[in-house]
């Protein structure tokens, strides 16, 4: 078992039976009384935020978490089948674990899983991936003065609001976990 100094930010831990991630961190020592560490959380399994203050010196009991790359093959209801690829094992990851950025996953992409005991707890997406611009309004010549967005519908079916230079078949980079545009990517 650990103790309050040895947690930090990022770390999980087991509360209340519930696995949870820390998000937040303070030693406190508020004048004449006694220290304590003020924590915010998040449930893995819900997402919800949590706070809780522990004593300094309380056990905690700290996760070993490991995160594996693997690839994503496809989407079957609301879960995505990933592969490890030492392995070739296949593991159901659920939709809500990817969050927002699940819009942008591509057949044959890697995506980092995180594993307790065998369990997967989270999983994230690339921070950037690369999407083919499957249709959008074609823009206004002379309209480049102001830095004006339009919608665009890319080949994962997700949309995104693009530059007005940007058209049908190009190639463009989009930061997973905001959505947004980053640039044209050159063939």
């Amino acid at each position: 078992m650990a103790t309050t100094g040895d947690v930090s930010v990022g770390m999980y831990i087991m509360y209340n039976n519930e696995i949870c991630q820390i998000t937040e961190w303070q030693h406190r020592t508020p004048g004449n009384l006694r220290a304590f560490y003020q924590c915010k959380m998040r449930n893995v399994r819900n997402g919800k935020n949590l706070e809780n203050r522990f004593r300094s010196g309380e056990e905690i009991n700290i996760l070993r978490v490991e995160s594996k790359d693997m690839q994503y093959l496809y989407k079957e209801g609301d879960a995505y089948v990933c592969m490890d690829n030492e392995t070739y094992e296949q593991i159901n990851i659920p939709e809500e674990m990817f969050g927002d950025a699940s819009k942008f996953l591509k057949e044959g992409m890697m995506v980092t899983v995180q594993f307790e005991s065998e369990m997967p707890i989270g999983a994230m997406a690339p921070p950037s991936v690369e999407l083919e611009i499957t249709y959008t309004e074609p823009g206004v010549k002379g309209d480049t003065a102001t830095n004006t967005l339009k919608p665009a519908t890319l080949e994962t079916g997700a949309e995104i609001k693009v530059p007005l230079f940007c058209e049908i078949g190009e190639l463009i980079k989009i930061n997973t976990s905001t959505g947004s545009y980053m640039e044209r990517v050159k063939k």
